[in-house]
């Protein structure tokens, strides 16, 4: 998947730096349209987170926020991240401070609880994508990912996130590869 988040009617001089903003907060608002949409189901009408991400992705490109290429490109890095944390959760039975890997305190309560709550529905649907968790596990440079710690694929160097943002090249080796960090107990 590519990274390229260009907005095609980008304005003169709108930096970089204001469309990584853009981008971060489209993920946090298209993670809490998730959540709400998770939350707010019946037991019996719950949908998938999918089919929920599918939703606020919609949502996001219909109200103007993203193009349908960015709402995409950005859906996916969310879908990432929760499969990741869900996989972890799954996997290891450990909670959301553990596959984070620093301080829960430093993450946003907002952000912690959306993702909390799709990484939780999402658990029982990673049961059955295992196999596909594990295969979409790299993260690259431009992309943008949740909180969470990322490790360089070249050289161990690890990145922090505690809130989300656009993926830097590695600032020890310049690599543009990254796997999640190996998560403690």
């Amino acid at each position: 998947m590519g990274s390229n988040l260009q907005h095609p009617d980008r304005k003169p001089g709108q930096t970089s730096s204001t469309q990584d903003d853009t981008h971060s907060n489209a993920y946090e608002r298209m993670l809490q349209r998730t959540r709400d949409l998770l939350e707010s189901a019946t037991q019996e009408l719950k949908p998938s987170f999918g089919k929920a991400l599918d939703e606020a992705r919609e949502q996001a490109s219909r109200l103007g926020e993203l193009t349908r290429e960015e709402a995409e490109t950005v859906a996916e890095y969310l879908r990432r991240d929760i499969h990741d944390a869900a996989e972890y959760l799954a996997d290891q039975g450990g909670d959301l401070r553990d596959w984070l890997r620093f301080d829960i305190q430093l993450v946003e309560d907002r952000i912690l609880d959306a993702f909390a709550l799709a990484a939780d529905t999402t658990k029982l649907e990673l049961q059955r994508l295992a196999e596909r968790a594990r295969e979409i596990g790299e993260w690259h440079t431009g992309e943008i990912t949740g909180p969470g710690t990322l490790v360089c694929k070249a050289c161990e160097e690890e990145l922090h996130f505690h809130k989300t943002g656009r993926i830097p090249p590695c600032p020890k080796c310049k690599a543009t590869r990254y796997r999640r960090g190996e998560h403690t107990e």
